[in-house]
């Protein structure tokens, strides 16, 4: 009896709880070897004593119960006289939560944990008044859901609200760096495990292991975790879901199976199959472990490591040349066998679901993969040439446009006049620049900093490229009559506030989006010009009334990219006369310039990475007056710089003096006209 006893004391104190004090609940025996009754603790038992406070419920004991009742009925209608046996109160009873009292005690007038949620979400400033009323709306018409959860799919702040869920529910809560997160605990439980079910082990502190969640009552996943890891005792700790996003597919990417090429290719003979048709389960297998299949997945999967936006797979008359891009430059990465070329592209064909025996026409198609834990898309062209087709695949990761707009590289002054421009209720705004100069990515960032829990904001593009949460989405299909300027008249039927056009391509599309924005709504869209004052004129070169261009447009972006100094091989170098004389005419004082030496991380190129150059137009009323005069690009050009727009060239020669790029890229992608 004193092993569970103690057993049992050692419980309660891991639970903060003081156990009692043996000689309270056994007594001694005395030395005649007679135990002292129950009767005789009970007569001594003072429960009003200091040692009495110690003793938790489940151990104190009431008086004796007073006799059972008379069943003859002897005494009734009698008063009862109070005696010392009776029970004075209901706080005296005996019930069957005393046992656990001592280890958890409901506070009294204790609200809901909603209701205090709520309070805690608005003190803290986490959530507007408005949407938190939103939340609880959609909370009430949702069972099982927190209100948490509702927040975080409505796009508010992930941080903030895990802070205070976590404060609210007594945890802890982490940032995580997936680069300080254990491998061997997350291989032990899997990644695919983690992103189901929203958790990740952390680290290890002594016996314990810290296992992050983005619940705070996700008690049987942590039984879950506690099982696989094969340990007793677990620290919970509250992270954001993006947090778990974010290091399984940086943990996914370290684990890629690596293929083996001169493996590959030694299995690859003269008379391998060009058309692969699935007539049967078998036969697919045979195909997916082909070198032909196991090559191009190495192909795509050597461009994602890469950093590569696009693939081109181009023949001539005796070799084949695959090239990728990376950082807007063409890398020659690989030579496969001349007769690899029908092959490779047969079997590209087949995955975007193309007609592999049409040759003679060029054809587009998608595919949808996985590689390396990330979901991908990959827009494929081909086109005949007389060598046989080329093929680019352009891929598109949906981790290029969860970028803020403080990432892309603004100045602060052009940063804070675009934000002024997508914040204002209506008109036009442009951004243009030539294709792959990050357009596509600014608008993207411009739209998910907007609150679409309070707007309708409503896209029009060919095609859709990302998809954005919140927001509809039309794809236009030229073949049967669904344009740009078709979809903008249906979509303007659709009570938006927001629209955007991903471009502006003939007179009905700018008409429509002119009047949009004449009518209360703010329109977004691109241009292919060279410049920011190049639009002004293409609108009116259209056939757009220069007096509707004038009222509708409220501002131009224009933007490039440029590459981006490696931080691994970054020295400084003198400065050349020919920098000098460039710094000069643009009345920059710098007498520091930056290079990258080159490197294994970067290719032995200097560079990693790239950022935007900006030059950010913003319509005045005196910009109004010379616009209505239909101006000349040359004309107008001169009016902006008047004004104070800084140019592309200006902007990129400070990034360079800031030591983020380089003369040579500067001058490579801007024009100094």
């Amino acid at each position: 009896m004193s092993g569970r006893q103690n057993d049992l004391d050692n419980l309660m104190r891991e639970l903060g709880v003081d156990a009692p004090r043996t000689s309270d609940i056994h007594p001694e025996q005395d030395p005649g070897g007679s135990s002292t009754g129950l009767s005789d603790i009970d007569a001594d038992f003072d429960s009003d004593s200091p040692d009495a406070q110690r003793v938790p419920t489940m151990f104190r004991r009431n008086e004796a119960d007073p006799a059972p009742p008379d069943l003859t009925g002897s005494g009734l209608g009698e008063a009862i006289e109070r005696t010392a046996h009776q029970i004075d109160s209901a706080e005296d009873r005996i019930r069957p939560m005393d046992a656990v009292e001592e280890f958890w005690r409901p506070e009294e007038n204790a609200s809901s944990e909603s209701e205090d949620l709520s309070e805690a979400l608005l003190r803290d400033a986490v959530v507007a008044p408005d949407i938190l009323e939103t939340a609880k709306r959609v909370q009430a018409q949702s069972p099982g859901r927190g209100l948490p959860e509702i927040l975080l799919e409505m796009g508010m702040d992930q941080n903030g609200i895990q802070r205070t869920v976590a404060r609210h529910s007594g945890l802890t809560f982490e940032s995580v760096n997936p680069g300080l997160i254990s491998r061997e605990l997350v291989d032990r439980i899997s990644c695919e495990f983690c992103q189901q079910n929203g958790c990740l082990p952390l680290r290890e502190e002594g016996n314990r292991i810290v296992v992050g969640t983005i619940r705070p009552d996700d008690v049987f996943v942590l039984d879950q975790v506690k099982t696989m890891l094969g340990v007793v005792a677990v620290k919970h700790v509250l992270i954001t879901p993006a947090d778990v996003i974010t290091a399984v597919e940086t943990l996914s990417a370290d684990s890629h199976m690596d293929y083996d090429v001169q493996e590959i290719l030694a299995d690859v003979e003269e008379d391998d199959v060009e058309v692969i048709e699935n007539k049967n389960q078998d036969e697919e297998d045979d195909a997916q472990s082909s070198p032909v299949v196991r090559y191009v997945n190495h192909l795509i999967q050597t461009a994602v490591k890469e950093g590569a936006s696009d693939i081109h797979i181009e023949p001539s008359e005796k070799a084949l040349k695959i090239r990728l891009r990376i950082d807007g430059v063409l890398y020659e990465m690989m030579n496969p066998p001349r007769k690899m070329l029908a092959s490779i592209t047969s079997r590209l064909k087949i995955m975007a679901h193309l007609d592999i025996a049409e040759r003679r026409l060029p054809q587009d198609g998608r595919i949808r993969v996985t590689v390396m834990g990330r979901q991908l898309d990959l827009r494929v062209s081909t086109i005949p040439t007389p060598h046989g087709e080329k093929t680019v695949m352009r891929v598109l990761d949906n981790r290029s446009i969860r970028v803020a707009l403080d990432d892309l590289g603004f100045t602060e002054d052009t940063l804070a006049a675009w934000r002024r421009q997508i914040d204002r209720p209506h008109g036009v705004i442009l951004v243009t620049g030539p294709t792959g100069s990050g357009k596509t990515t600014t608008l993207y960032a411009s739209l998910q900093q907007m609150d679409t829990t309070r707007l309708n904001v409503s896209t029009v593009e060919d095609p859709v490229e990302y998809q954005l949460n919140g927001i509809t989405q039309i794809q236009t299909h030229e073949r049967i009559n669904l344009t740009f300027a078709a979809s903008l008249r249906a979509l303007l039927r659709q009570d938006p506030d927001i629209v955007m056009v991903g471009e502006i391509r003939d007179h009905e599309t700018a008409t429509i989006a002119i009047q949009a924005a004449l009518t209360g709504h703010l329109v977004l869209s691109t241009l292919h010009t060279n410049d920011a004052p190049s639009s002004i004129t293409r609108l009116i070169n259209i056939g757009i009334e220069p007096f509707l261009v004038s009222g509708a447009v409220n501002g131009v972006l224009a933007q490039r990219l440029v590459r981006r100094i490696c931080d691994q091989c970054r020295t400084e170098i003198e400065m050349s006369p020919e920098a000098h004389h460039v710094l000069a005419n643009h009345d920059l004082d710098c007498t520091t310039l930056w290079s990258g030496q080159g490197c294994p991380h970067c290719r032995e190129s200097g560079y990693s990475g790239r950022l935007g150059i900006y030059e950010m137009l913003e319509i005045g009323d005196s910009l109004r007056d010379s616009i209505a005069a239909s101006p000349s690009v040359t004309e107008f050009r001169n009016l902006c710089c008047a004004e104070g727009m800084r140019t592309l060239r200006d902007d990129a020669l400070l990034k360079m003096a800031e030591g983020r790029t380089t003369l040579q890229e500067v001058l490579r992608v801007t024009d100094g006209g």
